[in-house]
């Protein structure tokens, strides 16, 4: 009777570390994705004013889109120390107006041309592919994070040691979240 005692509490004291553990894993994980996602942001965010110069120096007279631009950035920027909702609205603010500044840009065939400008583009493309990519790789561990929180019996060491949920990073319903739902158009 004792041994059975025993091994049933091993068991629970087994599955009790477990649960732990797995949530620590599954918030480092998102933590993680998180980090991925801020270092996406920060390269996209120093590509800009070299984007911006570029097309500056063939469409001198677009002033309001480069002001626009870099007010975006400015705001991106800025939010990094908000909510995550503020600062995906940012993100989704800055995806608009880089698109006016690609609409510029299309206007101007020796611009179009311009190799610093192909480069740019080239990188700021590939840097838009690698944020989508964390976005889900984020939101997957906070999917998982979510799950794990909301299932029962690790509902229970949840709530015992207080672990919380994160926010999904997804873009509201303002018109800025909605336009920055459309892909940046860098494809000329």
């Amino acid at each position: 009777m004792l041994t059975i005692i025993i091994i049933v509490l091993a068991i629970l004291l087994g599955w009790f570390i477990a649960s732990y553990n797995g949530f620590i894993r599954l918030t480092q994980r998102a933590r993680e994705a998180w980090a991925d996602i801020d270092v996406q942001l920060k390269r996209r965010h120093d590509l800009i004013p070299n984007l911006v110069n570029t097309v500056k120096g063939y469409a001198s007279h677009e002033a309001g889109v480069f002001d626009q631009v870099s007010t975006a950035r400015s705001a991106a920027i800025n939010a990094t120390n908000t909510g995550l909702a503020a600062r995906a609205a940012a993100e989704g603010e800055l995806s608009a107006a880089l698109g006016r500044l690609f609409a510029v840009a299309e206007a101007y065939p020796d611009l179009k041309a311009n190799q610093n400008f192909l480069e740019l583009q080239r990188e700021l493309e590939d840097t838009e592919n690698k944020i989508q990519a964390a976005r889900r790789f984020y939101n997957t561990n906070v999917r998982d994070l979510s799950i794990k929180l909301s299932t029962f019996p690790s509902n229970l060491i949840a709530s015992l040691f207080h672990f919380k949920g994160m926010d999904y990073f997804q873009l509201g319903d303002s018109p800025e979240d909605k336009a920055a739902r459309e892909p940046v158009e860098v494809k000329f």
